[in-house]
């Protein structure tokens, strides 16, 4: 008894000595950078043209059917006025209707060029919130120090920073080596298959094959919003989640509410996906979650620095933990979201179809056919299960950290948001970029915003705006990073 009590003590002490030895090893993986100090924008001028191009209301509808084309077409003569140098200095094309291609010509063609995405489309107000906005969804209010509207946070806010930096570089006699192209689509919000991806497939017969391209995605963190971190972080996104939805369909025999059976066509399909909510797909700890820890970890205190560089032994304890939350949750399986349920027309009628529809964000590692098996799996027999919606998409592969593109923005990052700390991140929602995957394995999502907790819900919610500074800041990122990239 006492030899194994003394060989449990020396396993304990050698697995010690291992975390702690792990955690000791860990080196920083952040750039330092000086900050960028001669780049100044006009904060007032920059935020008034932001609000200008707020006020078209440019509002994708579901299935692309009764496309705003007024609005666009009254938002591109306003982009035209308000960045005259931009519009004669680089090339222009309109695509597909109402998508935006500009072409600023490098010195040295032979150089493989940067492609930056935005999207002019914002989604609508639901119906019965007007009331509750602060200021109007299309005001463009300037106020409190900041911009209110649709398309402050996603993505008008793109659209005009590049522009406006573009613009800023011109005025300062600024003329790249390597090309610089803008890609502005118009059907982000229902998927971009109208917008991006002929875009996307023009740019790929036309033979371009970028250095990198930058989309919207992550943003900057305030501190302490990632606990043990002190520091503002800059969620710089590698990867993006996979897309599907699917409708679920039970029926049963109608009839007389009073003679029931044990399950209507409601209890049926409650039951089916009770199942399901109970039975998510697994959890993962790896991709670009992984990566984040790993830049994260040599940040942190170090308990934490000791917890997850050493996830080969404490795992399953992190996501139990992890799984406690659902951003967390999000970050290591496929999501599932249980969106639209329907049945039933009357109280005293027994149904004789109930139908639901489930929205899965799908994790890189898993696939659209793996989660229908799974559905299928799960539900069991009985339950009718098919596509939904005629948009689905597969994870994207993730992007790589250990080349010059990631190493660039990382470095604007530090300079132009000094002391902030940046990671890789994985995107839950889906962005144009994926039509561009063929284009370069160098795809990044990031949007260089400053937010809080609060405002995660000002995306596609009420009261959406963004800071008057943070958006002076968001210009000079772009500035800053088409200098790097393109001088």
């Amino acid at each position: 008894m006492r030899k194994a009590l003394k060989l449990l003590v020396a396993v304990v002490l050698l697995l010690l000595a291992v975390v702690c030895v792990r955690a000791a090893l860990l080196h920083s993986r952040q750039i330092t950078a000086p900050p960028v100090t001669d780049l100044v924008v006009d904060e007032d001028a920059a935020a008034q043209h932001l609000a200008g191009a707020v006020r078209f209301p440019t509002v994708s509808h579901e299935g692309g059917e009764n496309l705003e084309t007024a609005a666009f077409a009254d938002l591109h003569r306003y982009l035209k006025a308000t960045f005259p140098r931009v519009h004669v200095s680089l090339g222009r094309e309109v695509l597909a209707g109402s998508s935006l291609l500009y072409t600023w010509k490098g010195s040295d063609p032979s150089l493989p060029p940067l492609l930056l995405l935005s999207h002019q489309d914002v989604v609508p107000v639901e119906p019965g919130t007007e009331g509750s906005w602060k200021h109007g969804a299309f005001s463009g209010d300037i106020a409190d120090g900041f911009i209110w509207g649709r398309g402050t946070l996603d993505d008008k806010v793109g659209v005009l920073s590049i522009l406006e930096g573009a613009e800023w570089l011109l005025v300062h006699g600024f003329q790249p080596k390597r090309t610089i192209l803008f890609a502005f689509g118009h059907d982000e919000e229902i998927g971009g298959d109208r917008g991006a991806k002929p875009m996307a497939a023009l740019l790929a017969q036309r033979g371009v094959k970028p250095l990198m391209i930058l989309d919207e995605g992550g943003a900057i963190g305030e501190p302490g919003l990632i606990p043990g971190i002190s520091k503002p972080v800059a969620l710089l996104g590698i990867a993006e989640k996979g897309f599907v939805s699917l409708e679920l369909v039970a029926e049963a025999a109608g009839g007389h509410s009073s003679m029931p059976p044990k399950h209507t066509a409601i209890g049926l399909l409650a039951e089916a996906i009770t199942r399901l909510e109970a039975n998510p797909m697994p959890a993962r700890i790896d991709g670009a979650t992984k990566r984040s820890f790993d830049f994260l970890a040599p940040e942190m205190p170090f308990a934490q620095r000791a917890f997850l560089s050493n996830l080969w032994l404490f795992g399953p304890l992190a996501k139990k933990v992890f799984s406690a939350d659902p951003a967390g949750d999000a970050r290591m399986r496929t999501s599932t979201a249980v969106t639209i349920f329907q049945a039933g027309i009357k109280d005293n009628v027994l149904p004789h179809r109930a139908r639901a529809v489930v929205n899965f964000r799908i994790l890189p590692g898993d696939s659209v056919a793996g989660v229908m098996k799974h559905v299928r799996d799960t539900v069991g027999k009985g339950i009718r299960v098919a596509a939904f919606g005629g948009f689905s998409s597969e994870p994207p592969p993730e992007a790589p950290i250990d080349g010059e593109a990631f190493r660039t923005i990382q470095t604007t990052i530090a300079q132009v948001f000094p002391g902030s700390l940046t990671s890789p991140n994985l995107l839950s929602g889906a962005t144009d970029s994926r039509h561009y995957i063929p284009l370069t394995p160098n795809v990044y999502r990031f949007h260089p915003m400053r937010v809080k907790a609060e405002d995660l819900a000002r995306v596609h919610g009420t009261n959406e705006r963004i800071g008057v500074k943070n958006y002076a800041e968001v210009v000079r990122f772009y500035a800053q990073l088409m200098r790097n990239v393109g001088g």
